[in-house]
Order: structure tokens, then C-alpha cells, then sequence
């Protein structure tokens, strides 16, 4: 693993993960998106809990690291956290889960559980939808679509997303065997 860049595509990670070499994956999706389907030996890290883990990965962790999220958005987040935190040694999975179940890649499948992005656009749009048929009675509310949209448009611009970190939040993403810090002990070596 010699290239500079930070981002690696699928068939290249499928050759270090067929050739056993040293490297982590790193899952940084909700637990509950991880529990659905993941690559086999892949850690479950959620990116809102990554950055409390982030120097204790950095100090613990010499191989590789490869971050693996939905699309890759998330992965990206995830690679800023750990670089700040002081680590080189990390890549983001090109195009993500998406991009591996497309190639064919080897999964472990749980419990189908609805991804961060799928349940953002269901209640974006649900809120959006229902400002707009009470505007009918109250013209106040299409405000409120309004700002649902500026918000949308704003995690487009700065490649974040306000309402999936809260929703990420939800029992519904939190419910998993996962124990990060459990995680974070194997991923070092404490275990």
C-alpha cells in the first residue's frame, strides 16, 4: 500500500483484504446500518462517536486504515477527524457500501434496517410535504419548507448533514450489539 492518495477503490481493497494484508476497516456508518450489512472484519466506529476514539485509534493503530461508509460522505468526515487527531495511514473506500455490493463484494447480512440518507430524505420530505398542504390554511408554513430546503441545500455545500446526526441519534440507530469502546479496545490491541 504505497499510493498517496486517500481514496481506494473497491478491487484494491478486495486484493489486501484476499492477500491478508495489514489493514482495518473501519465502518463508520450507525450501528444499526452496520448490523444490516457490512465486509467481513470490518469495526464498527459511528462517526458521532469516532472523534472521542480518534487519538486513541491514532496511537494504537500502525496498519492501514480503510473507511467504509454508505457512499463515502460520511468516510470523508471520518478521514478529516482521524488526520486531525494525527493519522496518515488512512483511505476512504471509494463510493462506499454502494460501491463494494456493486462490485460483488463479500458481506455479512443482519437485520435490513433503513440507511442515515434514506431515512433523512423520508422525513425532509415528509416535512416539506406537510408545510406545503397546511400553507393551504396557514401561508406561514411554506416558510417552513423553506428552511427545510436552505438546510438541505447547506449539507449539500458543506458535505455535512445536521438532521441525519440527530437522527443518527435515534434508538432505531443506536439498537446493536456494538460496544464501541469494546471496538476501540480490539482495534488497539487493549483486549
Amino acid at each position: 500500500m504505497t499510493e498517496t492518495s486517500t481514496r481506494v477503490d473497491t478491487s484494491t481493497v478486495e486484493q489486501w483484504l484476499d492477500d491478508g494484508s495489514a489493514v482495518r476497516l473501519l465502518d463508520v456508518r450507525s450501528a444499526a446500518e452496520f448490523e444490516g450489512v457490512h465486509i467481513p472484519g470490518a469495526y464498527n466506529v459511528p462517526l458521532d462517536t469516532l472523534g472521542e476514539h480518534a487519538e486513541d485509534i491514532q496511537r494504537h493503530v500502525d496498519e492501514p486504515v480503510v473507511l467504509v461508509c454508505r457512499s463515502g460522505m460520511r468516510a470523508s468526515q471520518a478521514e478529516q477527524r482521524l488526520a486531525g487527531a494525527g493519522m496518515e495511514n488512512v483511505k476512504v473506500l471509494e463510493g462506499g457500501m454502494m460501491a463494494w455490493e456493486r462490485a460483488g463484494g463479500r458481506v455479512n447480512r443482519g437485520t435490513a434496517k433503513w440507511d442515515i440518507e434514506r431515512q433523512v430524505r423520508l422525513v425532509a420530505g415528509s416535512i416539506v410535504l406537510a408545510a406545503i398542504v397546511v400553507s393551504i390554511w396557514v401561508p406561514a408554513a411554506r416558510f417552513v419548507a423553506g428552511f427545510i430546503g436552505a438546510g438541505l441545500t447547506f449539507a449539500a455545500l458543506s458535505n455535512t448533514c445536521a438532521m441525519g446526526m440527530m437522527l443518527s441519534k435515534l434508538p432505531y440507530n443506536r439498537e446493536s450489539t456494538c460496544d464501541v469502546d469494546a471496538v476501540v479496545d480490539q482495534l488497539t490491541g487493549r483486549v
